[in-house]
C-alpha cells in the first residue's frame, strides 16, 4: 500500500492554519503532542468502558523519547490508534477536530469531558520544530493494518504501510537543526514536560532517573545504599483538585501546595472549587501570606484544561483582586484560541469570574463566623485581599462589609457596625458627622495620638499597602462619616464640636506671638496661626491639611494620588498654643534674639515629634538645646 496526495486546506479552516504561527513559544509543540497521546488513551478507556473495545487495555502509559544522533523526538502511546483512513480524515484535513467528532458520537455513553484535545490542529504544531514528521500507527479495531504517514511541512504527504505491531501511535519529529536544535536536550525536554504535563491524567514517561535504595549494612551496622534506575514518570495523574473535598485532609492540601510552590511559606487557608453547572470548574485556591511586592505575588494561579497546563496569566478568569491568590483552576468551559494561550472574555469566563468571587466571599464569611479570634490573628494577611476586593468590586464590597475589620492602634478589632457603635457617642462633629481618626504610623504620630486619647477618642491604624485608597472608599460608602488623619489638624479641629476655649492672651499679644514665630520659622510654605488650645497640649503643633496628606499617601503607595503632588512643596499649618506657658515665656522675654530662639526651639520640637527635622536644622536644634540647658 502506498499513496501520495495533497493535504486538504479548505477556505473555512485556513484561518486556524494561520493562527498556529501565533504560538508564543515553540515549546508548545510538546504539550500539544503529549496531550494528543493522552487523549488517544482516554478515548480507548472510554470505548472499553462502554463495551465497544473488548481487548485488554494493558499499560496506557505515554512515552516521550529523543535520539540526539538521529535528531528525532518521539511521542508514543498505546491508545486508540489510527488506520490509513483515519489519518486521511483527521490529519490531512487540517483543523478537522477528531475529539469533537468523538465527543458528539459518544456524548450519551460516557464522560466526554475526559477528551482533552482537538486532534489534527494541535498535531501541526510539530512543524514549528520539525522539518519532517512521521506517524506510525495501528488502530485498536481488530484486523486493522498499520499505517505510516510522512510529511515535510508542505501540503504534500505520503501514506504507506506501517510496521507498528501494537495498537497506538508513534509521532516521530525529525528536528530542524537550524532553528530547533535546543529541543534535542534532556534537560530542555524535561523542563517543558514539567511545565505543561505535570498533571495529565495518563502517566507520561520520559527516560529513567536515579533512585537510592538500601543495599545491606556496613561494618557499623548502618544501612548502605546503591543507585538504581527507575522510570522517570513526570506527572501526577490524579492531582488533588480532581478529588472530592470529603476525602481530603488538611495535610493533603498543604502537601499539594508544597508540590506547586516548593519554596513558599504555608498558606493561610484554601478553597476547593467544584461546580458542574452552569459550567464545569474544579480547582483549589490558596490564600498565601502576602509579601510587600504585589507584582511578585501575581501570576501564581495556574490555569488547566482537563489537566493540561494552559497559562498562569488568568486575569480574565480570576477577578483582579484575587490575582494574589495561589493555586489551580481547571475548566473545559474556558474558551481558548488555537494556541490555548489567550483567554477570550465570553459569557462562560464572566460566569466563572463571578462564581470565584462568590466562593471567596463565602469562605471568608464562614471563617469570620466560625472562629473570630483566629480570623483576627490572620487579618494582616486576609485584610489585603478583602480591602483589594472592596476597592475594585462593588458586589464583593456588599458581601465583605459584614466580615471586613477595622483595627485601632491598641490592637482591637471591630466590624463596621461595632466601630460605629464604639465611636458615635463621642466622635460626632457639630454637623452630626461621625469622624473616624486614623494613624498611618502610630510610632511616628504618637504625640498626636496621645492628645486625641486625652479626649477619649479612638484612633484607627491605617498603615497597610492599600489603606490610603481604602480610606476614600469608606468615606464614600459609610453614611455621614469622615476620616481624618491624626496629624491633619489640632485635636479640637479634627472633630469640630464648636466648643470655644478661652485664650489667656489678648488679641494684641496673639498678633505679637504670631509675628515672632513667623520670623523665627521663616518658611513661606508654612501658615502660622495662634489658637486657643488646652494648656496641656504642645506649645507648637505642625499639621498638614488632610487633602494633601491623603494625596501624598496615595502617591507614595503606588499611584492613585494626584501626580502633581510630587512636584508641589509640602504645605504645613503651624498652630501656636496661646494657652501654653512657653508662649507666654516667649512674649515675656526682654531680648528679641531670645524670643526668636525660644520660638524656633518650640517649632523644631514640633517638627522633631513627627520626624520632620533633619540635616542642618536638626544639628542647629541639638546645639540650641545644649545652649538653652546651660543658661
Amino acid at each position: 500500500m502506498q499513496e501520495k496526495g495533497n493535504i486538504s486546506i479548505h477556505t473555512e479552516n485556513i484561518f486556524p492554519i494561520i493562527k498556529k504561527f501565533l504560538y508564543s513559544d515553540h515549546e508548545i509543540f510538546l504539550r500539544e503532542l503529549v496531550s494528543n497521546a493522552v487523549d488517544a488513551s482516554q478515548k480507548l478507556k472510554q470505548l472499553s468502558g462502554i463495551g465497544e473495545f473488548k481487548g485488554e487495555l494493558g499499560d496506557l502509559r505515554v512515552e516521550v523519547s529523543f535520539d540526539e544522533a538521529a535528531k528525532t523526538i518521539t511521542i508514543s502511546d498505546r491508545g486508540i490508534g489510527m488506520t490509513a483512513e483515519d489519518i486521511k480524515k483527521y490529519i490531512n484535513q487540517i483543523a478537522f477536530s477528531g475529539a469533537t467528532e468523538f465527543v458528539e458520537k459518544y456524548k450519551d455513553k460516557g464522560d466526554e469531558q475526559q477528551i482533552i484535545g482537538h486532534f489534527g490542529l494541535g498535531f501541526y504544531s510539530a512543524f514549528m520544530v520539525a522539518e519532517k514528521v512521521e506517524i506510525n500507527s495501528l488502530s485498536h479495531v481488530e484486523g486493522s493494518e498499520p499505517a505510516r504517514w510522512i510529511c515535510d511541512g508542505s501540503t504534500e504527504f505520503e501514506i504507506s504501510e506501517g510496521d507498528r505491531t501494537e495498537r497506538g501511535t508513534d509521532i516521530i519529529l525529525h528536528v530542524n537543526m537550524e532553528d530547533s536544535a535546543e529541543f534535542l536536550n534532556e534537560a530542555r525536554l524535561q523542563g517543558i514536560l514539567d511545565k505543561y504535563c505535570k498533571f495529565l491524567p495518563i502517566e507520561v514517561k520520559f527516560g529513567e532517573k536515579d533512585k537510592q535504595v538500601e543495599d545491606g549494612k556496613d561494618d557499623e551496622d548502618k544501612p548502605k545504599y546503591k543507585t538504581v534506575k527507575e522510570d522517570n514518570i513526570i506527572n501526577n495523574p490524579a492531582p488533588l483538585w480532581t478529588k472530592s473535598p470529603s476525602e481530603l485532609t488538611d495535610e493533603d492540601y498543604l502537601a499539594f501546595y508544597r508540590e506547586l510552590y516548593p519554596f513558599s511559606e504555608e498558606p493561610l487557608f484554601w478553597i476547593h472549587l467544584n461546580v458542574d453547572y452552569p459550567f464545569n470548574l474544579t480547582g483549589i485556591l490558596y490564600f498565601p501570606k502576602v509579601k510587600n511586592d504585589f507584582e511578585m505575588q501575581k501570576n501564581k494561579i495556574q490555569l488547566y484544561s482537563r489537566q493540561v497546563f494552559i497559562t498562569d496569566e488568568v486575569k480574565d478568569v480570576v477577578p483582579e483582586f484575587l490575582m494574589l491568590l495561589h493555586g489551580v483552576i481547571d475548566s473545559p468551559d474556558i474558551p481558548l484560541n488555537v494556541s490555548r494561550s489567550f483567554l477570550q472574555a465570553d459569557g462562560n469566563v464572566k460566569k466563572i469570574n463571578s462564581y470565584i468571587t462568590k466562593k471567596v466571599a463565602d469562605k471568608l464569611g464562614e471563617l469570620y463566623k466560625k472562629d473570630r479570634a483566629e480570623y483576627e490573628k490572620k487579618w494582616s494577611d486576609i485584610g489585603l485581599f478583602v480591602k483589594y476586593g472592596m476597592l475594585s468590586d462593588e458586589k464583593f464590597y456588599d458581601k465583605a462589609k459584614d466580615f471586613a475589620l477595622l483595627e485601632n492602634v491598641d490592637g482591637e478589632f471591630f466590624n463596621f457596625d461595632e466601630y460605629k457603635t464604639k465611636t458615635e457617642a463621642l466622635q460626632k462633629d457639630k454637623d452630626d458627622n461621625l469622624v473616624y481618626l486614623y494613624s498611618t504610623d502610630p510610632a511616628k504620630q504618637h504625640t498626636f495620638i496621645q492628645s486625641i486619647k486625652k479626649k477619649s477618642y479612638d484612633v484607627l491604624k491605617m498603615d497597610g499597602q492599600l489603606d490610603s485608597h481604602f480610606i476614600g472608599t469608606l468615606e464614600h460608602k459609610l453614611e455621614k462619616t469622615q476620616l481624618k488623619r491624626v496629624d491633619a489638624e489640632t485635636v479640637d479641629k479634627l472633630i469640630n464640636k464648636d466648643e470655644k476655649i478661652e485664650s489667656v492672651l489678648s488679641d494684641d499679644d496673639k498678633e505679637k506671638a504670631k509675628t515672632i514665630f513667623e520670623k523665627a520659622i521663616n518658611d513661606k510654605n508654612s501658615t502660622v496661626a495662634v489658637e486657643s488650645l488646652a494648656s496641656d497640649e504642645m506649645p507648637v503643633i505642625v499639621t498638614m491639611p488632610e487633602f494633601m496628606r491623603r494625596m501624598k499617601d496615595m502617591q507614595r503607595q503606588g499611584g492613585g494620588g494626584m501626580m502633581m503632588m510630587g512636584d508641589m512643596p509640602d504645605q504645613y499649618n503651624v498652630a501656636i498654643n496661646a494657652n501654653h506657658p512657653l508662649v507666654a515665656k516667649v512674649l515675656g522675654s526682654d531680648q528679641e534674639d531670645a524670643k526668636e530662639k525660644l520660638a524656633r526651639q518650640a517649632y523644631d520640637l514640633a517638627l522633631l515629634s513627627q520626624g520632620l527635622l533633619e540635616g542642618e536644622a536638626l544639628t542647629q536644634f541639638i546645639n540650641r538645646s545644649v545652649e538653652l540647658s546651660t543658661n
